[in-house]
């Protein structure tokens, strides 16, 4: 009888298991925003593309489509290139976001027709004719200034104690000790390159003011934002405010694609 039990109950096992359908993997998904979905990220000096490192996720989570350029910072002329390539590989509108010098190109390649908007993050936003130089030099220098060094080949770089007091004083002293290993040293003839036709003059912005950033001068930063009626949003943080506060900054973007795709 316990033999028969048992192959009885096999059975029924049996056509249980075939009568009903297996549970597919579920696999993690994000809808798709609406409108605008494709955010082109431009890093500034001392930097790369890890700088967004923690936007990146933040926007994917939300399903925009992300990339983030690699400038050489040999000149403007070649950090414009490399922006214009990545925004030519994206499937619709663009919206542009640049850090620091990152300003400075997505002003001068912000102006190509798939961008729809632009957002500066402790940004430098040059006029027409005017050099990123040329545009500092019009606020009060800031600490950040004394510690940059120059090399041999006409490149410049900040020294460890910059970084650590100037450029992130806000970050954990191990994520200062990634970005004194990573950081990228500028042509400083970049600098001294000049816009042609600012962007900001004709494409909505956004503006995120870093009110402790110790490398371009939080006023000048405030300037930028009333001169091109960006909306601002002001952050207690150091020039690195992807870095320090990653969300509000990604809140942002965000904002910026969302109204930008309404329009």
């Amino acid at each position: 009888m316990k033999l028969i039990s048992c192959v009885l109950l096999g059975a029924l096992t049996g056509l249980l298991m075939a009568s009903t359908p297996p549970t597919p993997m579920s696999e993690p998904t994000s809808a798709a925003p609406a409108g605008l979905k494709n955010i082109v990220l431009v890093h500034g000096t001392w930097a790369d593309g890890s700088s967004w490192a923690k936007i990146i996720p933040l926007l994917q989570a939300k399903g925009y489509h992300v990339t983030a350029v690699q400038n050489p910072l040999t000149s403007l002329a070649d950090d414009v290139a490399a922006t214009k390539r990545a925004i030519a590989l994206q499937d619709g509108p663009v919206l542009l976001v640049g850090h620091s010098w990152g300003g400075v190109v997505i002003t001068e390649a912000g102006t190509d027709p798939k961008v729809s908007a632009l957002v500066y993050v402790a940004a430098a936003a040059p006029d027409a004719d005017q050099s990123f130089l040329e545009l500092v030099q019009t606020a009060t220098a800031t600490p950040g200034n004394d510690e940059i060094r120059p090399d041999a080949q006409g490149f410049v770089s900040m020294t460890p104690k910059g970084i650590m007091e100037d450029f992130a004083q806000d970050l954990p002293k191990t994520e200062q000790q990634v970005l004194i290993a990573t950081q990228g040293p500028q042509a400083f003839g970049a600098l001294k390159e000049k816009v042609t036709v600012p962007a900001w003059k004709s494409k909505p912005s956004w503006y995120i003011v870093a009110a402790n950033d110790r490398m371009i001068n939080p006023d000048l930063e405030r300037t930028l934002a009333k001169k091109m009626n960006a909306t601002t949003t002001t952050l207690s943080t150091s020039h690195v405010a992807m870095l320090a506060q990653p969300e509000k900054v990604a809140a942002v973007i965000m904002d910026a694609a969302t109204k930008t795709a309404l329009k």
